[in-house]
């Protein structure tokens, strides 16, 4: 077969121990899932079920490479977050069997256009402009996760030029890995490379040019690097 032009590149992301790299199929987000976060944002937790949003796979930032600070926007937040490899998926996937489409998680940041979504949620339109632009999707290399891939209570945190903003622990979401994929598929079928972002704790703030994030979770991984103008 021909193109009229190349076909884009598959976009992957590194798996800590291996020569190998995960490559990406979709990139789903949860919003709202932390309560301290929800009540942050003037939200009630848990009264809805949760919020799904997505990013184009292309919005990946590995390596620790630095992300170039967004067009458009006077107010760009950082947003630290679990994100869940899957390989594996289906549809209708029972919460008891959901962890067995885990392959591993990373820690990633949702970069998102506050004063775009805050118009978009006031005029009810979609989030689409606020989440899902270029190189709003930095992450951590994939550590993969063998029998066991419940978490507990790791601690998820990230510092804005070695301050501590964001400080909290996994078991502090409203809705779990488990329940996140149980819910999400029954509106998609989830394949084998799709990554999930898992919402993220307070504390969320706005970056500038010059800034520098660095975000970890406890035995899952760490990110590190610079926004840029």
């Amino acid at each position: 077969m021909s193109y009229i032009f190349p076909p884009p590149v598959t976009v992957s992301v590194p798996i800590n121990g291996s020569d190998e790299s995960f490559p990406v199929n979709r990139i789903y987000c949860v919003g709202q899932n932390y309560s301290d976060h929800v009540k942050e944002m003037g939200g009630d937790p848990k009264k809805n079920p949760p919020v799904f949003f997505s990013k184009p796979a292309d919005a990946i930032v590995t390596n620790n490479a630095d992300v170039k600070f967004a067009s458009e926007t006077t107010n760009l937040h950082y947003e630290v977050e679990l994100v869940v490899a899957l390989g594996g998926g289906g549809t209708y996937i029972a919460a008891v069997d959901a962890l067995h489409c885990v392959y591993g998680y990373a820690v990633g940041i949702d970069f998102t256009r506050r004063d775009l979504q805050t118009e978009a949620k006031e005029s009810g339109r979609p989030w689409d402009t606020a989440k899902g632009f270029d190189q709003s999707a930095p992450i951590s290399s994939i550590t993969p996760f063998g029998d066991d891939k419940y978490l507990g209570d790791r601690q998820i945190a990230l510092s804005l030029n070695d301050e501590i903003k964001q400080d909290a622990n996994l078991n502090q979401m409203i809705w779990s890995v488990s329940e996140i994929i149980a819910e999400l598929s029954k509106f998609y079928e989830l394949r084998a490379g799709d990554l999930i972002f898992t919402g993220t704790p307070s504390g969320v703030s706005n970056v500038s040019p010059g800034d520098r994030i660095h975000a970890v979770i406890d035995g899952v991984g760490e990110v590190e690097f610079g926004v840029v103008s």
